[in-house]
């Protein structure tokens, strides 16, 4: 229609100022079928150019040939000629159009195809142009005519750069060589695929062809003999070797060009060479100089000898004059030099005395040097000589005397012991109560138990105290019965202890669920979570134990251990990350993780969806406009966005930085994993060895890089607040972003761990692949160096006698429902764990028999309540755990036992008298020096005992008088006594006469050696407890704070619930509200139909309604008397609908979330981050800032 009005309006226009300047009924005729015509060709061009990109889009150069030959298509200077060349100046500029516009469907216009066409016109006459112009300089080449060369070189057609006439001559010899050198190689395979017109570029002379590129890199061929072209070679067209092409024209100027400019720049610095010529020269001559002089100096111990043979004849002659001139007056000079030696003698004891006498203070110093010196060195054979002297350990022997400081030390760690014991066991019932107090709360906000229920709770938690018993009851009474059986329960723990293949087997018995419960309950109660040194060796023997049966027996492949959760693995981790693990942990990891907390410029995300959400959520909220982008995208597409790359970029290079400062600092500090973790990963190496002997070195090391790190390390950096590893208050959290940078560090972290990188569809993480192998070596040698450790046996010292000669028994602290839950299990699995009925095991089972109730073990009437009886269940006693089984039938035991004694006596006689060997020190008489000397030293150890005798009444200290019996016999008594030991113990074979009885000096010696580490690790041991107690009283006031945190929020709830109960619930988001309701105070409002609103994108779609009805909506936003708390209403042609109540900090929560979509009335589906937008416009008074 528009076209006809057109025209028409032009035919009317032309018969303007005529006479009738109304069209007729035949010019409206006309004018119609023109515009019919004229509408036919646009469609059938139309049409025409489909065909054309249908046959671009086939590949086909003469089916193109034939769409651009079509009449409807009216292009013109179509020429059959460049048909290939049009096919592929078309196609280019179709990929490029699409590649412009992002649009794979785009077509090329009608001025896009004839200008390719005039293009491949344009290029075929500056080919046959530039074909031609090589020609030309071929033939000038040939003729050998320098002026022809010239001109033809010159042709702006060829483009030869870099020409200079001067050089004309020598162009013309240099391209005559290059002619003839590869006219000789004549069929030869050539390798340059630029200059060659197939991949072996095999030609002959005379046939014409040759191939030079266009400016737009296009191959043209041209024969010189026809004048014939192509655009692409044909089977008929063999490359002609006796013609240079236009590439080897310009690399022989070039050559002579830049020859020519450096002989000119030659010439112009000539004075300048000149200088440098002669700077060189100079430099020449003074390094023959400095030869010259180096050598005469190489020489010079040649010339000092020939002048000192000169010189040493001229005083050999005068030496030979001297001594005949003194031959002849001996007599004189004998006198003299008596004389002279009388008077320097003198001199020298004068002086001497007097030095002495002014230095007296630092004499004295030098002698207790060397004093000191003499200790050291007796120190030294003493603790590394293999046969020391009995001069050297008499010595030390009154180090293994224990001292008052000793038993105040033991008395201190018993303690200790006891109330770490006690502190753990408490800290963790407190944190039991906490948590069901959390899901209580919890319960009451879902209305799914009232709130009386909880306050019930609270009481129960804050006034928890352990009730006194009235005196001792059950397994604790004054009865034979009760004795028999308490010793008997003591008995089975210390072989339970003390033989861990009976835990080992038990464990892998029971169900995985139950093996939980056991090991926290059972094992770390018998253990004493191992408080000391020989729990700790004995807990750590039965982790060995279990972890080479579960990998010899229960592992099929080594990946095993890493995909699945081995249980042994889990219960050595657990143990190494009580207070002495977490302390590790926690020295090593908080200053890291509070650098990172605290930092608030880290923000770590890599993940590219996240970032583009959060761009749009920003790019919304700071103008106000709904983004064109779409808001659910994958990642492909997000990362096509320039702003997510580099955001992601500038994550990743944060990450690699302060993963890094994590890596040094975990590798750095090795000696603060704890012993038991290294240990732990020392026998799984052994034992993954053993399993698989024909394993990678490096698979290992990734097995045990699980253990140290991912099991470890790992989950203390994941989760540091439920690791101890930083102190937050009850009211606090870490928030999302700091558990997402703190989760990428230890992601990062496993992978070098476990030599892992990034691929598939995290590939945009593959930049960090190289940065995980380097750190995946460092891991290697830090697991390598990890499992170097010594084993147990020395590290604590311990070996089969340590138990007899500690000086107090080891005492555990055991629940009453813990003693019946392991005797339960004995008995169950007993043929299992004890295959053989003569064990020890099940004579001590037999002994106690059936399995006691606990009202039996804790002396109950039964009239009590079940709660109460679960609650009594906790009851601790304590065990002071012996051997039953320490008397040995066998003479080698009995052997060991005289040999223990023998050597206590042999301590108190050497150290109350002398002698060079102890065969001497037992023949010599006593004096009754020596006697007196011994008693002093029996009634010192008596008065040693009396002063902690009121101490060990209240402890579990006990001496073992046994030993000690023997010392107080007078010294003759005792001496006759260990000559008669000595012989029985050498018909033992355990000493020897010949050697002088040196085997019991050596086993004193190491008695002192044992001693004075046993003394050290109890110091450590000391302050290990001390620090343990105060991070245990932390975790307390911690939880007493949650305490007071949890009573607060109890104490509000109390509160709310005596309101008159005006105010209405808020039932998550949005609320309705009753008709009866209160209408409340209003502090200002705004209407908004819906069409505005979705104009400006706050409302996005209505259920039920159509875009046009919008106008008909109206929206009421007001502000209530609760701030932060807005009424919206919603009206449909004036008549109510409905009435929600939004709150501000719910809308922020869901935009940090990332919810960009939520509905409201169940209907309304609106954008929160432009409702927040306008919120805050219009009712604040600002907007979001950058």
């Amino acid at each position: 229609m528009e076209k006809y009005q057109a025209t028409l309006a032009a035919n009317k226009h032309e018969k303007s100022g005529l006479p009738c300047e109304l069209l007729t009924h035949y010019e409206i005729s006309q004018t119609v079928e023109a515009v019919h015509k004229q509408v036919q060709e646009e469609h059938e061009r139309i049409i025409a150019i489909g065909v054309i990109n249908d046959a671009i889009e086939n590949g086909e150069p003469d089916e193109v040939l034939q769409a651009l030959l079509l009449p409807t298509a009216k292009l013109h200077a179509i020429d059959e000629k460049q048909a290939y060349h049009y096919h592929i100046l078309l196609a280019k500029e179709k990929a490029n159009k699409v590649k412009n516009t992002n649009d794979e469907s785009a077509v090329l216009w009608l001025e896009e195809i004839q200008e390719c066409v005039e293009r491949a016109n344009q290029n075929a006459m500056d080919g046959v142009n530039m074909s031609k112009g090589i020609v030309d300089i071929n033939k000038a080449v040939d003729e050998e005519d320098d002026d022809s060369l010239s001109s033809t070189l010159g042709n702006k057609d060829v483009g030869i750069q870099n020409i200079t006439p001067d050089c004309t001559p020598l162009y013309h010899t240099k391209l005559r060589e290059t002619k003839i050198e590869k006219t000789q190689t004549d069929g030869e395979i050539e390798l340059d695929i630029d200059n060659s017109f197939n991949s072996t570029g095999q030609g002959e002379s005379g046939s014409g062809w040759i191939m030079n590129r266009l400016k737009d890199g296009s191959k043209f061929f041209y024969n010189a003999n026809t004048g014939e072209y192509a655009w692409h070679r044909r089977d008929d067209i063999v490359k002609d070797h006796n013609i240079l092409t236009k590439d080897e024209i310009q690399t022989v100027v070039n050559e002579i060009t830049a020859d020519h400019n450096r002989k000119l720049l030659f010439e112009a610095n000539e004075d300048f060479i000149v200088q440098s010529q002669a700077m060189i020269r100079g430099y020449l001559a003074r390094k023959h100089y400095r030869d010259r002089l180096t050598y005469l100096k190489d020489q010079e111990p040649n010339i000092v000898k020939l002048q000192a043979w000169w010189k040493s004849r001229k005083q050999q002659k005068e030496f030979k004059n001297r001594k005949n001139y003194l031959g002849d007056n001996t007599d004189a000079v004998i006198k003299i030099q008596s004389y002279a030696r009388m008077w320097r003698d003198r001199k020298k004891y004068r002086d001497r005395l007097k030095y002495f006498k002014d230095n007296e203070d630092k004499v004295i110093k030098i002698q207790a040097f060397f004093r000191s010196n003499l200790a050291q060195q007796d120190y030294k054979a003493l603790m590394q000589d293999n046969d020391p002297s009995l001069s050297v350990v008499r010595k030390f022997v009154h180090l293994l005397d224990a001292s008052d400081n000793d038993y105040a030390e033991e008395l201190e760690l018993q303690k200790l012991r006891q109330q770490v014991v006690a502190e753990i066991r408490s800290n963790n019932q407190l944190e039991h109560d906490l948590d069901q107090m959390d899901i209580k709360i919890g319960l009451l906000i879902k209305n799914r138990i009232t709130l009386q229920d909880v306050v019930m709770h609270n009481k129960k938690l804050t006034k928890r105290a352990d009730q006194e018993q009235e005196g001792p009851k059950g397994l604790k009474a004054l009865s034979r019965e009760s004795h028999e059986k308490l010793q008997t329960y003591q008995h089975l723990f210390y072989l339970l202890q003390t033989n861990p293949n009976y835990l080992a087997k038990l464990i892998f018995e029971m169900p995985q669920v139950k093996t939980t419960k056991f090991m926290e309950s059972v094992i770390y109660s018998l253990f004493n979570y191992g408080a000391n040194q020989r729990e700790e060796y004995l807990l750590l023997k039965l982790f060995e134990t279990a972890l080479r049966e579960e990998i010899l027996s229960k592992v099929d492949k080594m990946t095993d251990i890493v995909s699945g959760n081995p249980l042994v693995v889990k219960m050595i981790v657990g143990f190494n990350r009580n207070q002495r693990g977490s302390n590790a942990l926690r020295e090593m990891l908080n200053p890291l993780i509070n650098s990172v907390i605290n930092d608030k410029n880290i923000r770590i995300n890599t993940n590219p969806v996240d970032v583009y959400k959060a761009w749009i959520n920003q790019t919304e909220s700071e103008t106000g406009k709904t983004s064109d982008l779409p808001y659910e995208v994958p990642t492909e597409q997000a990362l096509q966005h320039p702003e997510v790359v580099q955001q992601v970029e500038i994550s990743i290079k944060c990450l690699q930085d302060v993963t890094d400062k994590f890596l040094s600092t975990i590798l750095s500090s090795l000696d603060k994993i704890p012993y038991g973790m290294r240990y732990m990963a020392k026998v799984m190496k052994s034992a993954l060895i053993q399993k698989f002997p024909d394993a990678a070195e490096k698979d290992v090391l990734k097995i045990v890089g699980n253990l140290l790190y991912y099991r470890y390390i790992n989950s203390a950096i994941v989760a540091p607040d439920a690791f101890d590893i930083i102190t937050i208050g009850a009211e606090k959290a870490l928030t999302n972003d700091q558990r997402r940078n703190l989760g990428s560090i230890a992601k990062i972290l496993q992978f070098a761990a476990s030599n892992k990188g990034f691929g598939g569809e995290s590939a945009y993480l593959s930049s960090m692949n190289d940065y995980i192998r380097q750190s995946h070596e460092k891991f290697k040698r830090y697991c390598l160096a990890a499992c170097e450790v010594e084993d147990p046996e020395t590290k604590f010292n311990i070996d089969q006698y340590t138990d007899v000669t500690m000086i107090s028994k080891p005492v555990i602290y055991i629940s009453v429902g813990e003693i019946v839950d392991t005797h339960q299990l004995l008995l169950s699995h007993q043929d299992v764990i004890s295959p053989d009925h003569n064990d020890p095991l099940h004579e001590l089972l037999e002994d106690l028999g059936e399995v006691p109730v606990i009202d039996e073990l804790l002396g109950l009437t039964g009239d009590e309540s079940d709660e109460l009886k679960k609650d009594l269940a906790k009851t601790e006693i304590s065990m002071t755990l012996s051997n039953k089984f320490d008397v040995q039938q066998d003479e080698r035991a009995d052997m060991k036992s005289l040999l223990i004694r023998t050597k206590r006596m042999i301590v108190d006689v050497i150290a109350c008298q002398q002698g060079d060997d102890l065969i001497k020190v037992l023949d010599l008489p006593s004096s009754q020096s020596q006697e007196e000397r011994h008693q002093a030293l029996v009634k010192k150890r008596d008065l040693i005992d009396r002063k902690a005798q009121k101490s060990q009444k209240e402890s579990k200290l006990v001496r073992h008088e046994s030993i000690l019996g023997d010392t107080r016999l007078p010294l003759e008594t005792m001496k006759e006594k260990i000559r008669k030991n000595l012989q029985t113990l050498e018909l033992a074979g355990m000493v020897s006469r010949e050697k002088k009885y040196q085997e019991l000096v050596n086993a004193i010696v190491q008695d002192i050696r044992n001693q004075r580490r046993y003394r050290n690790n109890r110091k450590q041991e000391l302050l290990r407890l001390r620090g343990a107690i105060k991070s245990l009283n932390e975790k307390r006031t911690f939880y007493e704070s949650q305490i007071d945190y949890y009573n607060q929020y109890v104490k509000t709830c109390l509160q709310n619930l005596q309101q008159t109960g005006k105010k209405s619930k808020r039932h998550g988001l949005f609320k309705r509200q009753d008709k009866s309701e209160k209408k409340k105070k209003v502090q200002g409002s705004i209407n908004y139909s819906a069409a505005r609103l979705h104009e400006k994108g706050v409302i996005l779609e209505i259920e039920g309604l159509p875009t046009n009805q919008f106008k008909n909506v109206l929206f009421e936003i007001s502000a209530t008397e609760n701030p932060g708390v807005f009424d919206i209403d919603a009206k449909f042609m004036g008549v109510n609908m409905d009435k929600v109540e939004v709150v501000f900090q719910d809308l922020l929560q869901l935009q940090y979330e990332g919810v960009a979509v939520m509905k409201m009335f169940n209907k309304a589906k609106v954008n929160v981050n432009l409702l927040i937008f306008l919120l805050n416009r219009k009712f604040y008074g600002k907007t979001i800032g950058k």
